[in-house]
């Protein structure tokens, strides 16, 4: 049976120390939806911030619930199970909005399934669900240089803030990575595909 709702997740660590910063990429993709479809967020829980609202393109209606965990990037599963298990979600119709280091800034992929790339919050998400058949919005946010300290230097890229160029060509990216989550939903996954990742 398909779901009669679309989940849509941005990952990110809650609190103003994380805000701008590149691990919260996905929050501020959701930010851009939120803003495009009228969409408040209120407290759930304690799990995660929760809106609900409903999308309309191409002479379609899709209701849909938009989510920010609250649990901290490595917990995030919990959050997306719980709301898949309440309003019977497939993973199917779940969307990942999420930053990646191993693509250069500002480029925008499409997938389902595949490995986590290192990503925690995708790696909660797969054991929260016991699956990786959702789809996944990687927007990029480049690599740093690894060096003689490299797990620590991941560590700070991740939470650190973009600098003054890539901050002012940040609207367009969130433009983008929002246009692909919309995609996604109306026009399918493979449509998406060839529109994004073959650049």
């Amino acid at each position: 049976m398909t779901s009669k709702y679309w989940l849509i997740v941005g990952l990110g660590n809650p609190g103003k120390q994380y805000e701008g910063t590149r691990h919260n990429m996905g929050f501020l993709c959701l930010d851009e939806l939120a803003s495009r479809w009228s969409v408040s967020f209120h407290d759930h829980k304690g799990l995660t911030l929760l809106g609900s609202g409903v999308m309309r393109l191409d002479s379609r209606m899709e209701k849909a619930f938009f989510i920010k965990p609250l649990t901290f990037m490595n917990n995030s599963g919990e959050a997306v199970a719980s709301i898949c298990e309440y309003y019977g979600i497939d993973p199917v119709h779940v969307i990942v909005c999420h930053d990646d280091m191993d693509l250069e800034f500002g480029r925008i992929k499409v997938k389902a399934g595949g490995s986590t790339g290192g990503h925690n919050g995708i790696r909660s998400i797969d054991a929260s669900l016991g699956t990786n058949k959702y789809t996944r919005v990687r927007i990029g946010t480049g690599h740093p240089q690894r060096g003689e300290h490299a797990h620590q230097n991941t560590i700070d890229w991740v939470l650190g803030e973009f600098p003054l160029a890539q901050r002012k060509e940040l609207p367009t990216v969130l433009t983008g990575a929002a246009g692909a989550t919309e995609s996604i939903v109306f026009r399918g996954l493979e449509a998406t595909q060839g529109k994004y990742n073959a650049r």
